[in-house]
């Protein structure tokens, strides 16, 4: 076959599998798939345990979107239930909505106190915005103030510090803002207009993503053992980790990893919904309760406990890019190094370096195809 009609995708995660798709149905590309791992979908991999259970192997997976086009094309695949996200914290022994928000207020302190704040929350900022805890620490009211540090102790600090083994003061803005006061009284943890939980599962419907007679899959197949042949694909489209392609040459890019513990129970469930938070408490971050999503019913329960740690090559998985500004510019570094091979693109969260939630790699794959459509119809 024609180099010219040939293509490597490396990576089975969701940025990888759109970009297969879409580069076999929609230009008739011969597509080879790999992925290191033995299983599909990258870090949303899940399986049905011996109770009927779909556990999420890395941690809890849910599907929003503001995207439309991602939602419908993600559709074509599997059905989605109408989950919504509602999380809680718990602080000094109570489960606290978060985002923080109104109702939260009025869970945390007396009556008259939350009335008081509430009032003062509604004059100073306008409801339904949503504000970064460290800029909402910026208020001069003297109430504000107090609350914002009430927020700050006992939801935001220690959970970073746990989440990603640096104080939040020396945690990069882009992390912070992901953790908002929301002055509202919506206690949705997402709020995007297309939510929801995949009734078959994520590995099934990427299974179903990649079920195309002009793609290829090959699991537990590392990008080193197909290198020798890149000069027959006229493309390589990589969403595995920048540095890792590069063999290190300009240094390692940082990333936090997850240690994931389950339990199993015999009893219905553990806790009041699919994820509560602990701040302050234990060394764990959240617990997961997996039946939620789907609404399993059996007489057990399998709970996972999130317990974040350093990444470190050949002992666990990267999971989230650690953004800072020597980061920031080691990544750049290997984007020039990369711009020698302009048949070489990278993709997805490890390939651009970019915290991307599933929709955020469905669209990046999306905007890479469409920015090259016009060469892979030539």
């Amino acid at each position: 076959m024609s180099a010219s009609k040939r293509v490597l995708v490396v990576g089975c995660g969701f940025a990888g599998a759109t970009m297969a798709r879409l580069l076999a149905e929609q230009v008739d590309y011969r597509v080879l798939l790999i992925d290191r791992r033995s299983h599909l979908a990258g870090n949303a991999y899940d399986y049905r345990d011996q109770n009927g259970i779909t556990i999420h192997k890395y941690g809890s997976h849910i599907f929003h979107t503001k995207s439309r086009r991602v939602w419908q094309f993600i559709s074509r695949f599997t059905n989605f239930n109408t989950y919504q996200h509602r999380v809680v914290a718990m602080v000094d022994g109570i489960e606290v909505p978060v985002p923080f928000n109104l109702e939260s207020l009025r869970l945390c302190f007396p009556p008259t106190l939350a009335d008081r704040l509430e009032r003062q929350l509604l004059e100073r900022f306008d409801y339904g915005v949503q504000v970064p805890v460290l800029d909402f620490m910026q208020c001069q009211d003297t109430d504000l103030r107090f609350l914002a540090q009430f927020v700050h102790d006992k939801i935001f600090r220690d959970y970073t510090s746990k989440q990603w083994g640096t104080p939040p003061e020396k945690t990069d803005a882009a992390v912070t803002a992901r953790v908002p006061v929301r002055i509202s009284r919506d206690s949705r943890y997402f709020t995007d207009p297309y939510q929801g939980i995949p009734s078959l599962g994520y590995t099934e419907t990427v299974r179903r993503m990649i079920e195309h007679p002009n793609i290829e899959l090959r699991l537990g197949t590392d990008y080193a053992e197909v290198r020798s042949e890149a000069n027959s694909f006229s493309h390589i489209f990589y969403s595995g980790s920048i540095d890792e392609y590069f063999n290190y040459q300009l240094g390692e890019l940082p990333y936090r990893s997850e240690r994931i513990e389950l339990e199993e129970y015999a009893f219905p469930y553990y806790q009041s919904r699919a994820v509560v938070n602990f701040p302050s408490d234990y060394d764990f971050t959240r617990i997961h309760e997996y039946k939620y999503y789907l609404n399993e019913q059996c007489p057990y329960t399998v709970i996972a406990k999130e317990y974040p740690e350093a990444f470190c090559r050949g002992k666990n998985e990267r999971f989230y890019p650690i953004a800072s500004e020597s980061a920031g510019a080691l990544y750049k570094a290997y984007t020039d190094l990369a711009q020698a091979s302009p048949q070489l693109h990278f993709l997805g969260r490890l390939g651009d370096y970019r915290y991307y939630n599933m929709d955020d790699a469905i669209a990046r794959a999306m905007q890479l195809f469409d920015e090259l459509n016009h060469e892979l119809m030539s």
